[in-house]
Order: C-alpha cells, then structure tokens, then sequence
C-alpha cells in the first residue's frame, strides 16, 4: 500500500512538473506571438526567440538585442561555411565557381562586420544620455540595412553563375536565414524605439 501511494506521489508530482513546463512554454509563444507580431518572418522570429524566455521575461529593448546576437551568430557560422567551400574550389582548381564565392564571402564578410558593429552600437543606447539616443539608433538601422544588402549582393552573384549542388543550396540556405533574421532583428529594434520614444513623451509632455 505504501509502495502505491508513493509511486501515485511521484506520478503526480511528474504531471504537474511538466504541467507548468507546458503552460510557461505556452505563455512564452503567447508573449513572443505579440512582440513578434510586426515583424516579416514572423514564424521564425518566435522560433528564435522562444528559447530565450524563461521565468524572467525579457522586455522590447532585451528582446531586440537577442535577436541581433542571434542574427550575428548566425552570420558567423555561415562566413565560416562560405569559407570552407571557397578554401575547397580553389584547392580543386574550380576558378569560376571559386570567383562567385569569394566574392559572397566578401559580403558575407562585410556584414559579419556590419551586424558586429549594430551590437555594440546597440550597447550604448541609453548610457550616454537621452540626446545621443537617435545618433545610435540611425547607426543600427544603417548597419543592419547594409547586412541585408550583403546577404542580398551574395544570393544574386550565386544564382548568376550557376553555381549547382550541395555547396550552392547549402550557401542559399544559410544565407537566407541570416537576411531573414537580420529583416527581423530590424523590425524588433524599431519596435523597441518606437516605444521608448512614445514612453519619452508620456513622461515629458
């Protein structure tokens, strides 16, 4: 009898543990559905985000700065992927198709950078006084806008020279992501400012 009390105990204790997994996982889509709600890949900026939220949630401005770490991240696995694939053509003599991905790595590269410099800019909104606040927030914009440009240069010189199999998906494929979670990060951040501008007015009318 006691041994079936106690393996009712430990049932009970196991269905509502991930009872209250599954509702805190639940309201974390349900708070990332709405921050996420403006953005174009909306989907996917859930996703991303998702696993990020725990018992503290994270507000618009935190919410914005993972997703454009996120986004860096990402950039730098996929420069090191084109890389590896341009290190590859050129070892094999493939010289065309070695042309047409240097040359992605160079933009890739380029908003590597670009994204790099977003982050850090990032960091400093807020801690230098309110009067730099739109200097800062031109520059993020600026710079993540380059990145998509980037990621847009590369797609289209790869798609140009016919560049074909598993090398050319898998490059498409990550660089896509990457624009996409750039796209997003954007969204997120001119959210964030959007909201501190108006909170701004509030308490100085």
């Amino acid at each position: 009898m006691a041994q079936l009390l106690l393996s009712f105990l430990l049932l009970s204790l196991t269905f509502f543990g991930f009872s209250g997994m599954a509702e805190s996982r639940s309201g974390a889509r349900v708070y990332l559905e709405a921050q996420c709600r403006t953005v174009v890949y909306h989907d996917l900026c859930v996703k991303t985000l998702l696993p990020y939220v725990g018992k503290t949630v994270p507000g618009p401005q935190q919410i914005a700065k993972i997703s454009l770490a996120v986004c860096l991240s990402k950039a730098r696995l996929t420069k090191a992927y084109v890389n590896m694939v341009a290190n590859k053509f050129n070892r094999t003599k493939n010289f065309g198709d070695y042309q047409a991905v240097d040359s992605c790595l160079s933009q890739i590269s380029n908003g590597v950078n670009q994204i790099t410099l977003s982050v850090k800019e990032f960091q400093k909104m807020g801690k230098d006084g309110e009067q730099n606040f739109m200097l800062h927030e031109g520059n993020v914009q600026s710079w993540v806008s380059a990145a998509l440009t980037d990621a847009d240069m590369c797609i289209d010189g790869l798609l140009g020279d016919g560049i074909g199999g598993r090398d050319k998906a898998m490059i498409k494929a990550m660089i896509l992501n990457v624009k996409q979670l750039a796209s997003n990060s954007l969204g997120l951040f001119n959210r964030y400012t959007m909201r501190h501008r108006a909170s701004r007015i509030v308490k100085n009318p």
